[in-house]
């Protein structure tokens, strides 16, 4: 299995048992809040808008949380924010990649440097990390009564460069980022609903750390995500497995 689907896993266990399940429900209601600023209260001509409700849904999310945060976004003096990445290195030369959603982008640049310099971490310019990272589409489906081999066939028709089925019973799709919505409109048209379906920086590499080391970069990664203003982190630890057992 891929790094990135070990991570896609990985987050799916920690949102089914986290206690901080309702932090992860507040990134999706800022994701839908923002989705319908930018395009619209209709997710049938939203595709970002379409693509957070699924997301939201994937994570059970109630149908009146999702509601109330599509009305949100339609109070024309609700809170703006403003989309923000952040590129730097961690201990051992571990690169990541933050993306953010902020209504006070002082707060937000204030509160990502303090992560990297307590930890030995240095922020960098934008697009410092671009050489490292690829902008890919991800795909995480539930197998379910899925014909496996009909189904291949299906996705690799809308443009999809990697598919993977796990041991847990999820196929982990790769996209380009320019067939992204193509393979949306696709799962679509079968009836499928991916349990998420997220743009995702991909690294071309990854490095390998011992086990002790790659846990405290973990623990860092951890602290990015559970500012209320990070929605993402990408980085390019390999997650072998007897760290993902240690996990």
């Amino acid at each position: 299995m891929s790094g990135h689907s070990k991570w896609s896993t990985i987050k799916r266990k920690k949102g089914a048992a986290d206690a901080k399940r309702s932090k992860i429900f507040s990134k999706l209601i800022k994701e839908i809040t923002v989705a319908v600023k930018e395009g619209g209260p209709d997710p049938d001509g939203n595709p970002r808008l379409r693509m957070a409700i699924s997301n939201a849904k994937g994570q059970s999310m109630p149908k009146d949380n999702i509601e109330r945060a599509i009305s949100k976004g339609k109070e024309k003096d609700s809170a703006s924010f403003s989309e923000n990445t952040f590129e730097g290195y961690l201990a051992h030369g571990i690169a990541v990649y933050v993306e953010t959603q902020t209504d006070n982008d002082k707060r937000t640049i204030s509160n990502i440097r303090a992560i990297f310099n307590k930890h030995n971490g240095n922020l960098g310019t934008n697009g410092s990390l671009s050489f490292l990272f690829d902008r890919k589409g991800v795909f995480t489906v539930p197998k379910g009564e899925i014909d496996q081999d009909e189904f291949e066939l299906e996705v690799i028709d809308a443009g999809a460069e990697d598919i993977e089925l796990d041991e847990e019973g999820f196929f982990h799709i790769t996209t380009s980022m320019e067939d992204f919505g193509a393979m949306a409109k696709k799962l679509e048209d079968l009836n499928i609903e991916p349990e998420s379906a997220e743009l995702q920086r991909i690294p071309h590499e990854t490095k390998t750390l011992e086990t002790e080391e790659a846990l405290k970069i973990l623990k860092v990664i951890e602290l990015f995500e559970d500012d209320d203003d990070v929605q993402q982190v990408f980085h390019n630890l390999e997650i072998s497995e007897e760290l993902m057992a240690e996990m």
